[in-house]
């Protein structure tokens, strides 16, 4: 079984939020794999899919994101989960909009929900990073990851989550290269080669 968490802040002043395309990646995998309904459970929210041959639980930490670690911790001790097969889908400011890189371990970058995940949790999962570029100025990151994606970003971040939930079972099976080969080469079709980060300083 593979616990998959997308992480973000809960509510509906942060839904389209840069800082939670990790929720909005959860919940294009959940519609394009039917999951089961999500559930309020291991203060979070909770929804069991099939992927391929996995069986995984979607979660969505409800605890803001610098504690999201406290409900990865307590549905990887319920299902008796093994932290190498815990995957966390989080944004990522060092990655260019609409790229996609997957890394077991390493560090945090900084992530306030990656920081939390390893106190709770330790080091060894697996991060799928989720680009959304850089504003250019780091006293700019607070805002710009806590302001929503702009109108003209809305086509790549739809298209990226997509791209994610079709290949989710190449991800639930190990096989993180070619999830992201194939990731990338969706994204290619799509036009979707070199996107600018709105807002950034040239």
């Amino acid at each position: 079984m593979r616990l998959i968490v997308g992480l973000g802040n809960p509510g509906p002043r942060y839904a389209a939020n840069r800082h939670n395309i990790g929720f909005l990646a959860i919940d294009e995998i959940a519609r394009v794999h039917r999951a089961a309904p999500f559930r309020r459970r291991f203060q979070g929210e909770a929804a069991e899919v099939t992927l391929g041959l996995e069986r995984a639980i979607l979660l969505k930490p409800q605890t803001f994101m610098n504690e999201s670690g406290r409900a990865v911790a307590e549905a990887q001790r319920f299902y008796k989960i093994a932290l190498a097969d815990v995957i966390v889908l989080h944004d990522e400011l060092d990655l260019p909009p609409a790229k996609l890189r997957v890394k077991l371990g390493g560090g945090n970058a900084g992530h306030n929900g990656l920081r939390s995940i390893t106190a709770q949790c330790g080091n060894e999962y697996r991060r799928v990073r989720l680009g959304i570029g850089h504003p250019g100025d780091k006293a700019l990151v607070h805002a710009y990851v806590l302001n929503d994606f702009g109108k003209a970003e809305m086509p790549w971040v739809e298209d990226l989550c997509r791209a994610v939930a079709d290949h989710a079972a190449v991800l639930a099976a190990g096989e993180d290269a070619s999830f992201q080969n194939k990731v990338h080469l969706a994204m290619a079709g799509r036009g979707w080669d070199e996107v600018k980060t709105l807002g950034a300083k040239n």
